[in-house]
């Protein structure tokens, strides 16, 4: 699934950009950008945890500190309007494990980011980012149009700077990236945003697209470019809002189409006797997988589809997966691990309910933010800006792989989303 995870196997043309030529589009766009489609240079990283950051739209220091932190994680190997994607984790043990993947679902949260800033300098930063994915995707060794999982963060200069450190096509992934090229598109007017969410849906349906069972689409490829076979509940919620914003954006109704094929399989993966939605399918795509309930399924199909028929999926996640452990409160990534808390989640869960807007709703999601924000200040390897992915090392996702308690651009963007009341799986609709 798309999360934010170390996980080593899972996640000048029209408007009316043509599907067929999308590959062609993003390549010849990315290579020649002219000078109004691209990134105005942003403003230099301030250092002090303490200083206040020109520009950011809010009086809350805690969300201007965590600006902070992604500016400075933004600037590690490159400044200015140079082409680069950003470094998902430092700090901890994956710091002191050098650990430096940017993950590209990642990349678009920090997109979501600062496109929320709503200032001319968090726009130019999006920029810089959604430039880097467009380079990254036009110098792809399969040259199809897909987002790789993870890359090095260091700056791009033309083929050579693209450097794949996780090869897997992960659907989740690329929809959260589609749909950031969306919103940089909606924001600017540049077609090669859009060509690049085309592209990206392009491939998604060439190799993903699935009728077994309840249909849906499949978890793309693995690292060794083996099509995968299981389907998840939460790609099929991202790629039910990519394909939505491309129908509103390209005006095709095919991808309207595509999204209810999604959607449906979304909706067919919900449990009512547990008021919970499945993770998804076994490998045979038909079977629920019940074999793990994560929080992202619940509190993101709230986000994505705000259908009160499946509101008790909050709920769930409320009751199955409270936390309070070694000075911390939150929710946990599963309910099979309960020994720490997942602050990505924790986010995730607050902006939901400030979208629910139910009774206690807002009180709860204020609790769920304060306990990140103090998470912020006195967290394992806090630095007073960036959040930790999770209170402790080695949380269980409940299928084979773990967070780290290592300040996380993606755990970052959510607290600040939560916080300024933002839906990044709704075309920035606030609540």
């Amino acid at each position: 699934m798309a999360t934010a995870r170390i996980r080593w196997l899972r996640a000048g043309c029209s408007v009316a950009v043509a599907v067929a030529v999308a590959v062609a589009v993003v390549v010849v766009v990315v290579l020649s950008l002219p000078a109004d489609d691209a990134a105005s240079s942003p403003r230099a990283p301030q250092e002090a945890a303490g200083a206040p950051r020109a520009g950011t739209p809010t009086d809350d220091p805690s969300v201007s500190s965590a600006y902070r932190f992604l500016d400075l994680m933004m600037d590690r190997y490159a400044t200015g309007s140079t082409p680069r994607l950003v470094q998902s984790f430092t700090g901890g043990r994956l710091g002191r494990e050098d650990f430096t993947d940017s993950e590209t679902y990642d990349d678009a949260l920090v997109i979501d980011a600062f496109l929320a800033e709503g200032t001319p300098d968090g726009l130019a930063r999006a920029e810089v980012v959604g430039h880097a994915l467009l380079d990254v995707q036009a110098h792809d060794p399969d040259h199809d149009g897909r987002i790789r999982e993870a890359y090095a963060p260091t700056p791009l200069a033309g083929p050579h700077g693209v450097r794949i450190t996780d090869r897997t096509s992960d659907v989740g992934n690329m929809a959260w990236v589609g749909q950031s090229l969306i919103e940089l598109y909606v924001d600017t007017g540049a077609p090669s945003y859009l060509a690049g969410a085309v592209a990206i849906g392009t491939w998604v349906q060439s190799h993903a697209y699935d009728k077994r069972g309840s249909g849906g689409y499949t978890g793309g490829d693995t690292a060794g470019g083996e099509p995968i076979k299981w389907k998840s509940t939460e790609h099929n919620i991202d790629l039910a809002v990519m394909f939505t914003s491309l129908a509103t954006e390209t005006g095709d109704p095919v991808w309207s189409t595509r999204a209810a094929w999604a959607r449906a399989f979304v909706e067919s993966m919900w449990d009512p006797s547990a008021g919970t939605f499945y993770v998804g399918t076994t490998d045979n795509g038909v079977t629920p997988n019940d074999s793990e309930h994560p929080e992202d399924v619940d509190s993101w199909s709230y986000l994505a589809f705000q259908d009160p028929a499946y509101s008790a999926s909050i709920d769930w996640d409320v009751t199955n997966l409270a936390v309070t452990a070694g000075g911390f409160s939150g929710v946990s990534f599963c309910s099979g691990d309960r020994s720490g808390v997942w602050f990505e989640g924790t986010s995730h869960l607050a902006d939901a309910l400030e979208m629910s807007d139910g009774p206690g709703d807002a009180a709860r999601a204020g609790q769920y933010l304060s306990d990140v924000a103090e998470a912020q200040a006195d967290g394992p390897d806090s630095d007073g800006m960036g959040i930790m992915a999770a209170s402790k090392d080695r949380l269980s996702d409940c299928d084979g792989d773990y967070y780290y308690a290592s300040l996380h651009t993606g755990a970052t963007a959510w607290y600040i989303l939560a916080a300024q009341r933002v839906n990044p799986l709704s075309l920035f609709a606030s609540a």
